[in-house]
């Protein structure tokens, strides 16, 4: 170590020497890249974070349409099981509508037939 050129007021002081300058050097510039890398890092992580907390809104949304959707399917479901059950009733309905409608026919018939013998009895007796 040198003594400064302050050594004649009584205060001395150290220079660093040359290889001193150039080991301070070389660690203030690996602090310095060590301080980028960091920065770098901090950057990167806040970036991961923002585009993981949009992902997360995006699922969100996606969870709420699918439970939006699966409640439309339910919903779909229970208006199938009434349509289903409407259809039935009507089938149901048709086939005592038929049947009724063919006894009807069969005792109109019967009547027609009535009527029939009626008039042929009642010119037999002109």
């Amino acid at each position: 170590m040198s003594v400064n050129r302050h050594a004649h007021t009584g205060k001395a002081q150290s220079n660093p020497t040359p290889e001193e300058n150039k080991g301070s050097l070389g660690v203030e510039a690996r602090i310095s890249r060590l301080e980028s890398i960091v920065g770098q890092i901090g950057e990167a992580v806040l970036t991961t974070t923002q585009t993981i907390d949009r992902l997360a809104e995006r699922i969100d949304a996606l969870a709420i349409q699918v439970q939006h959707q699966g409640h439309q399917v339910q919903q779909q479901g229970y208006q199938l099981f009434a349509l289903s059950d409407a259809v039935q009733t009507l089938a149901e309905t048709q086939n005592d509508s038929l049947e009724q409608l063919g006894q009807l026919t069969e005792t109109l018939q019967r009547l027609a037939a009535a009527i029939e013998t009626v008039d042929k009895t009642e010119k037999g007796e002109k």
